[in-house]
């Protein structure tokens, strides 16, 4: 069994049914949440996005709240201040040029404040069912520790997993991988040598 058929079987042993980790009810709640966890963890996101749906549930009522009110429910969010000012931004455009919808495209995604091709990419998987592989911290180190990818830049490690993971697999085991490098495999809990994939794979 090669390695990617090993790693991809462990991990639906260990997480069979993977569910986002990030509190949603829509693609608009999913892309504010998505936008949130950069440099923040899931945790903490989940904390502060129930009180700021309450008080905007839609980009029409996002948009009418200043920056800085959207500030005051996410401020222990890192890079809060940056992200207040771009939802404020990015709902003001949802509602001007998109009919308060959240586009269905990678291009429409990306012109949006704030918005990367990671967090375009978790929408479009999660919320339309599209292919996609989202790359974060955990999946960009574990590609790299369980030599899958030599790639220094998201989009090319993303390239190089839809190689050698089927594309019927990817919605689940992107979650998978960043389940297990935040429980099993982590940056310093592991040397590459300890958790249960890697032992495996180097042993």
């Amino acid at each position: 069994m090669n390695q990617a058929k090993y790693i991809q079987k462990t991990l639906a042993t260990l997480y069979p049914h993977p569910e986002p980790p990030l509190l949603h009810s829509d693609p608009f709640s999913l892309l504010i949440a998505v936008l949130l966890s950069a440099q923040t963890t899931d945790a903490r996101v989940n904390i502060v996005t129930p009180a700021l749906f309450k008080k905007a549930s839609t980009p029409e009522k996002m948009a009418k709240l200043k920056a800085e009110e959207i500030l005051s429910y996410i401020k222990t969010c890192g890079l809060a201040p940056t992200k207040a000012r771009n939802i404020q931004k990015l709902s003001q455009i949802l509602v001007e040029k998109h009919k308060g919808k959240v586009p269905k495209t990678f291009e429409e995604l990306e012109e949006l404040p704030g918005v990367g091709h990671k967090t375009a990419s978790v929408v479009m998987a999660q919320c339309f069912g599209m292919p996609a592989f989202p790359v974060d911290t955990h999946i960009h180190r574990l590609a790299k520790r369980w030599k899958l990818s030599e790639g220094k830049n998201v989009e090319q490690v993303e390239k190089d997993l839809k190689k050698v993971f089927p594309e019927s697999t990817w919605h689940d085991i992107h979650l998978q991988i960043i389940f297990y490098g935040r429980e099993h495999c982590t940056a310093r809990g592991c040397d590459g040598h300890t958790c249960m994939i890697c032992k495996k794979l180097n042993g």
